[in-house]
């Protein structure tokens, strides 16, 4: 009785964030109905909740009428059903979406969360990069304040290859020592860590030289990632060691993670092998079948881009929220 005592003394005096956030969900759908997206609802228990590496879920179970039972998840995100339903119709679409990732718990994340995903059929990665850049100025206001940073969004977003960051703020040629942490740690004039591989030696890096960096005056696109680190994202065309990938940062958050997508159902099998060697090596309870469906509609997925958007991070820049149970209705 003590904890549902408070809740509405909690609830009342974040008020004017929890208002703001209900005009937000309206300035998005607003958004995207005015280009011609359709706004789609998808299942949250699913059978595949993804083949991230690195992310765990919650493990639920479906009752049937005949007393069988089968193992459901929480998606992680939704994303492999967007994309089936892009397959299926060449329109683009949009969804705020509950998601769910275990384990994760700290001022900006938040187990459960809400996600904004869109998929634009024809959209190439630079022009996605102009429709997130819009979007950002539709919903947040010209200048952000976020710790000490002041975060000018009427300057042009940055656009930075991962290739060039590491070059400017590790010192180390990122995609010329792919798969060699010797090498990238001997430029990046550090020692590697215990059983440290290249993977995360690379991650180390990001996280303590590259991301404090970015998005601090002007958000900052980071692209072109490693195409090991990129697992959903077509090649580059241009260097296949890099993925047509980008993320999002701004006032030293990650706001957003974003593909031009692969369709290629062979080689997005080998991939999704290759992540689940790596999950069952690090996590062997994170354990599911390969989606299928998903594998199947990809030939029918139209060229596209897609991005997945932390809504509640994106409330938080808006509010100047310090942590993202402020922003939560109820957290």
């Amino acid at each position: 009785m003590t904890v549902l005592s408070a809740d509405p003394a909690r609830i009342a005096e974040r008020l004017p964030l929890l208002e703001r956030r209900s005009q937000m969900v309206k300035a998005v759908r607003a958004f995207f109905e005015e280009r011609g997206y359709l706004e789609v609802e998808t299942p949250f228990a699913v059978p595949v909740p993804g083949e991230e590496v690195h992310l765990r879920c919650f493990r639920t179970e479906l009752e049937r009428p005949d007393g069988s039972r089968e193992a459901r998840f929480l998606h992680t995100s939704s994303e492999f059903a967007m994309k089936r339903i892009v397959a299926a119709t060449g329109k683009a679409v949009f969804q705020m979406a509950r998601v769910w990732r275990n384990g994760e718990a700290s001022n900006t994340h938040a187990p459960e969360f809400t996600m904004l995903e869109w998929y634009r059929p024809g959209a190439d990665l630079s022009s996605l990069m102009d429709e997130t850049e819009a979007f950002v100025r539709a919903l947040l206001p010209s200048v952000v304040h976020r710790g000490t940073d002041v975060i000018d969004l009427s300057l042009p977003f940055e656009r930075l290859t991962m290739q060039a960051a590491f070059a400017r703020y590790v010192g180390a040629e990122l995609l010329g020592t792919a798969g060699d942490a010797e090498a990238l740690a001997t430029q990046a004039h550090v020692g590697l860590r215990n059983e440290e591989n290249w993977e995360d030696l690379f991650f180390r890096l990001l996280l303590e030289r590259v991301e404090p960096m970015i998005g601090r005056d002007r958000p900052t696109f980071l692209t072109h990632w490693p195409a090991e680190q990129a697992a959903l994202a077509r090649r580059d065309p241009a260097d296949d060691r890099a993925a047509l990938r980008f993320e999002l940062y701004i006032g030293g958050l990650e706001l957003a993670n974003a593909f031009e997508e692969l369709t290629d159902p062979v080689e997005q099998r080998e991939r999704f092998a290759t992540d689940r060697k790596r999950r069952m090596e690090l996590s062997p309870d994170q354990d599911w079948a390969v989606d299928e469906d998903f594998l199947a509609a990809l030939p029918e997925l139209p060229p596209c881009s897609g991005i997945a958007l932390g809504f509640d991070r994106l409330v938080m820049l808006a509010t100047g929220a310090p942590q993202i149970s402020d922003i939560l209705w109820l957290a």
